[in-house]
């Protein structure tokens, strides 16, 4: 596999520009204030909790099988690319349903609509990487998939937290933005990505065999790529519990007159360190290996965390998601990486769609803090223990994450060849 350019990395990557712009801005600003136009204020985290959740669980179903199928899809523009267009068209439709939406029905067809449609193109995305970007630059491929999510969070944490009101029932032209600038993101990686065809199957299977051998892991041979996926899930349960709550956290804590724009301001400041550390976490970890970037990023989370359970001003807030930030991003490079090199090259689309079991999995189990947090609030009024309980198991899932990739280190992980190491 020859070297790729420096274009040929950005173009590969530029898709996730706009998916991760639509994602931040639906979860962390949009859905968040539609919410409270039709649901009760005592139950705002637990409906959030329960739509996302929801939500998150299809996509932790819908990218493993869809990234199978991409492994097995026989056309002229290859094997991802016919599904990535899918997506994107059903994208633009169930955002449309989401932007015209006058109810808690209506809303939530769209979103769910939107989670499947979405995935599908997801899946096929996630196989781009491991198809054409030869190994010894997958970090630096890692980094830039990773600025590339970073700095659409930072637009859409700034930009929608300016955008959208407090009060807004519909946000027809904050959704209009997002799908234009998922359609030109994704355009460009369709557009300029050239597929490998000799990673087409030599002989074509139908697509029920596809979806049947989705979750068809041979955990003797790729035993740690299992377990990368168990401490994966762990570690983000978390840091989406954060994410997802940040809004409501920051409405009850903090005396500030507008909370929209503060909660863009938080993940604009968990994203600067996030995309900083991201790209140091590029060039370490093809450098020295995965290992102790995970190892930092470990600790900046769970100390950013329960900082982050003391603050009582906006100043605090931001500074300690800075912290926070730095080791997610830290976490996010080295991480996938690790699974690239991990997943088989033949099966890559099936096996990285397979990390969203750990990706949506953790966001839709982080969900469930919304009635935790709702039942602590009610339990000890004007205490607000429940942001406090959700920050605190934020830095446990944090190191309890580390301590299995630790384990999968030290007896799953082997040389792969004279003086190379897996990780």
């Amino acid at each position: 596999m020859q070297r790729a350019s420096s274009w040929r990395l950005f173009s590969v990557n530029a898709c996730w520009l706009g998916l991760s712009f639509m994602w931040n801005s639906l979860h962390t600003i949009i859905l968040p204030v539609l919410l409270l136009q039709f649901v009760a204020a005592d139950k705002k985290n637990t409906m959030l909790g329960l739509l996302t959740g929801v939500g998150l669980a299809i996509a932790m179903l819908i990218q493993p099988i869809a990234g199978a199928v991409s492994d097995r899809w026989r056309s002229k523009i290859g094997r991802r690319r016919p599904m990535i267009l899918f997506g994107l068209l059903f994208d633009v439709v169930f955002l449309t349903v989401m932007a015209l939406a006058g109810g808690w029905v209506a809303l939530a067809i769209g979103y769910i609509g939107l989670q499947v449609s979405s995935n599908i193109a997801h899946a096929a995305m996630q196989g781009l990487l491991p198809d054409i970007i030869p190994p010894e630059q997958l970090g630096r491929g890692s980094a830039i998939k990773t600025v590339m999510d970073m700095a659409a969070l930072v637009v859409a944490s700034l930009g929608m937290g300016q955008m959208v009101a407090p009060d807004a029932v519909r946000a027809t032209g904050p959704i209009a933005l997002i799908i234009g600038v998922l359609v030109i993101s994704i355009g460009v990686t369709v557009i300029f990505v050239k597929e490998n065809s000799s990673l087409l199957l030599a002989k074509a299977e139908n697509t029920w065999q596809a979806v049947r051998a989705t979750f068809q892991v041979d955990l003797k041979r790729h035993r740690a790529f299992a377990w990368l996926i168990v401490s994966r899930l762990i570690f983000l349960l978390g840091v989406f519990g954060i994410q997802a709550f940040a809004q409501y956290y920051i409405r009850d804590t903090l005396a500030v007159e507008n909370p929209v724009k503060l909660t863009g301001d938080l993940m604009a400041a968990i994203v600067v360190g996030l995309v900083l550390f991201s790209i140091i976490a590029g060039f370490l970890t093809d450098r020295f290996g995965s290992r102790p970037v995970h190892l930092i990023a470990t600790l900046l989370v769970a100390s950013g965390s329960l900082l982050m359970a003391t603050a009582h001003t906006e100043a605090g807030v931001l500074a300690f998601g800075l912290i926070v930030g730095s080791g997610i991003g830290l976490y996010l490079t080295a991480n996938w990486a690790l699974a690239n090199k991990l997943a088989p090259a033949a099966e890559a689309g099936k096996y990285m769609g397979l990390t969203n079991l750990a990706t949506a999995g953790g966001g839709a189990l982080s969900r469930l803090f919304g009635p935790v947090i709702d039942q602590l609030n009610l339990a000890y009024p004007h205490q607000f223990l429940g942001y406090t309980a959700m920050f605190v198991c934020s830095a446990f899932f944090a190191i309890a994450g580390m301590i299995i990739l630790e384990i999968i280190f030290r007896t799953s992980l082997r040389p792969v060849a004279v003086g190379q190491q897996v990780g």
